[in-house]
């Protein structure tokens, strides 16, 4: 059986909940990967550290050179065999210089990837990163079969480490963009289980560099097929990770969050919380789900699921800190904005309050414990009473 490797969890930026490329450390003390927290602070006009709620007055980013260093160390100790890079320019060359022979070469570099054991290569900007995502984008989505040259050009795709400029580069031409995300869906619907894994992980990487105006005009294709791969068991790990990542960047934009609401996305979420132990799975969800709760087609959909609120309270002080504070900020939404008496009732019913309760009285950040008090207090005429709350626990109960 083959044996995860776990990513370290201060390898992870906390607004994408990925490995950071380029760490630096804000002057309340947290890190962030550069391209996430300056996409924050620039594009979405954030005033607040995103971990803390402190204000920024001055966004001053420190690179965090010995983080940087222990990622290196720990990304080279755990790669796999290293591709043949040469042998892949020489055959893009040949592709480009006769392109009767595109098909063939595109078979080659595809197998001298598989042969690695599905480790990455970085390719300098050669061009192969464009003339893979044309290749691409040309060819015929209409069918509903994938062809060849399709197939082997996304797999290649799939194995290369196309840089940030490579791929703003490419985003910046909206008609081309179009295209390969069309193309993209086109696999997510109808590929086989490793050209679907290929598609969304790529999908992931080029998100991240894509402007805001056109993620919030993704189609509900994307949200309906991502629903798709999530329920398929036969998905691996990588990509349940890769989908929720895509998910966590893409769903706080525009009109997304109703998209998601609406594709089924949030009882998605819940089965995956029941069932799934993985720490970084289970944090992703967190993350994407609350945004999704921040419309009220979202919450209406958490409220309806039978096991949703007891499942998002669940993992409260189960999986970790971050885990434990989105769930907290679903659970404050849905008592702030959609807090029916069946709700309310609900919360007491299957543990909730308690698990509430039971927060303030833990090791837990302040910003965490202060909202842990405002769902206790809005509802407190209610629950004050309720005969699950243990008794040493209703020391802790704020007074209304």
């Amino acid at each position: 059986m083959e044996i995860k490797t776990e990513v370290p969890s201060h390898f992870l930026c906390p607004i994408s909940m990925q490995i950071m490329n380029d760490p630096v450390t804000i002057p309340t003390g947290i890190t962030y990967d550069r391209d996430s927290i300056e996409r924050w602070l620039f594009v979405c006009k954030g005033t607040t550290c995103p971990v803390t709620n402190q204000p920024l007055s001055d966004p001053d980013l420190t690179p965090n050179h010995t983080l940087h260093r222990l990622i290196q160390s720990w990304c080279t100790i755990n790669s796999k065999k290293p591709i043949n890079k040469s042998q892949i320019i020489k055959l893009y060359n040949e592709a480009k210089k006769h392109p009767q022979k595109q098909i063939h070469c595109l078979r080659r570099m595809s197998l001298i990837v598989k042969e690695s054991d599905g480790s990455k290569m970085c390719v300098e900007d050669s061009g192969l990163c464009e003339f893979l995502t044309i290749v691409i984008s040309k060819e015929n989505c209409c069918a509903g079969v994938i062809s060849e040259t399709f197939d082997q050009a996304l797999t290649v795709l799939h194995h290369m480490h196309c840089t940030d400029f490579q791929l703003r580069k490419f985003v910046q031409d909206s008609n081309k963009l179009g295209l390969f995300l069309n193309a993209l869906l086109h696999v997510m619907r109808s590929g086989s289980v490793h050209s679907r894994s290929h598609a969304i992980t790529f999908l992931k990487t080029l998100v991240k560099v894509m402007d805001p105006a056109h993620i919030v005009g993704v189609t509900t294709d994307l949200f309906n097929l991502t629903v798709r791969i999530l329920k398929d068991r036969a998905s691996s790990q990588q990509t349940v990770k890769a989908s929720l990542q895509v998910l966590v960047e893409i769903v706080r934009w525009g009109k997304n969050r109703i998209k998601a609401a609406e594709s089924g996305m949030v009882s998605v979420f819940v089965e995956l919380l029941i069932d799934n132990t993985d720490r970084r799975v289970c944090e992703l969800i967190l993350v994407a789900l609350e945004q999704i709760c921040r419309c009220a087609e979202g919450r209406a959909k958490l409220v309806e699921h039978g096991a949703g609120l007891a499942t998002v309270s669940k993992k409260i002080l189960r999986i970790s800190h971050g885990a434990s504070d989105r769930a907290v900020r679903i659970l404050c939404l849905v008592c702030k904005y959609s807090a029916s008496c069946r709700v309310v009732q609900e919360m007491v019913e299957v543990g909730v309050v308690s698990k509430l309760c039971l927060m303030i009285q833990v090791d837990f950040s302040e910003r965490t414990k202060e909202r842990v008090k405002q769902i206790l207090t809005l509802h407190s005429r209610v629950w004050k009473d309720a005969s699950c709350i243990p008794a040493h626990l209703l020391s802790s109960y704020p007074s209304s």
